[in-house]
């Protein structure tokens, strides 16, 4: 197969896969295996959620060393084993390789930023933004795109709406 019709399917194939394994860990993972306290993955839901609800959606965590052993940094160094697992793939199917590995850079990096710039992610991102302040942290499982949240009717809208405390009268 040319090179250009295989970057046209795996692209594409890859940015789906990406997203809806956002989706899934973040569901089945980190809000699954992440609730019991001890756990590996507890981070996320007992520190990354209680510092986004306490400070109005800014996690002040996101200043420590992206590679320590700490919230941020376990999300870090899970992106980089994904990345590692799917590496061999570089050689049969170097397009979703690429794909993949740009989708786990970008998961990190808009993620960070909208934790750290939290009016940033109120418009661009509201999907994540309604995950953490809205009334249920058990939707909105995607960050970078609501893709598979839309696929899987788990997209609940809550910004600017009435119960939101930021709508202005």
């Amino acid at each position: 197969m040319p090179w250009y019709l295989e970057a046209l399917i795996s692209i594409p194939a890859g940015l789906l896969l990406g997203n809806f394994t956002e989706w899934w860990f973040h569901r089945v993972v980190l809000h699954g295996l992440g609730r019991k306290r001890g756990t590996f993955w507890s981070f996320h839901f007992h520190e990354h959620h209680r510092n986004a609800r306490q400070n109005d959606f800014y996690d002040p965590c996101y200043r420590r060393a992206p590679l320590g052993w700490h919230a941020q940094g376990k999300e870090a160094w899970a992106l980089i084993v994904a990345s590692l697992l799917v590496a061999p793939m570089i050689v049969w199917a170097p397009w979703l390789c690429l794909t993949l590995w740009y989708c786990a850079g970008n998961y990190y990096f808009t993620h960070k930023k909208a934790h750290d710039h939290p009016d940033w992610a109120r418009q661009h991102l509201p999907w994540h933004y309604d995950h953490h302040m809205g009334p249920n942290p058990q939707a909105n499982w995607c960050v970078t795109k609501p893709w598979f949240d839309w696929v899987f009717g788990t997209r609940e809208y809550f910004v600017g709406k009435q119960q939101d405390a930021r709508v202005t009268s």
